[in-house]
């Protein structure tokens, strides 16, 4: 449980946020950041699905294992 208190004190409040905006528009520029959001929302989209895929296959796994 302390590690769970520990990540939530460490993460990124809403100045902090704000300040990360600023500096991903600085550095990459308006026109860059929905290419960079579209790529980021595809590789979420594959993770998630890799999981899914994954979960999926232990999980018969272990139907199989009690029939």
């Amino acid at each position: 449980m302390a590690n769970l208190n520990t990540l939530l004190l460490s993460m990124p409040g809403g100045t902090e946020w704000i300040l990360i905006v600023l500096a991903v528009l600085v550095l990459f520029g308006g026109r860059k950041i929905p290419e960079f959001m579209r790529g980021l929302g595809r590789g979420m989209r594959e993770f998630k699905d890799a999981k899914d895929n994954i979960k999926s296959e232990i999980e018969a796994g272990m139907k199989e294992e009690k029939s």
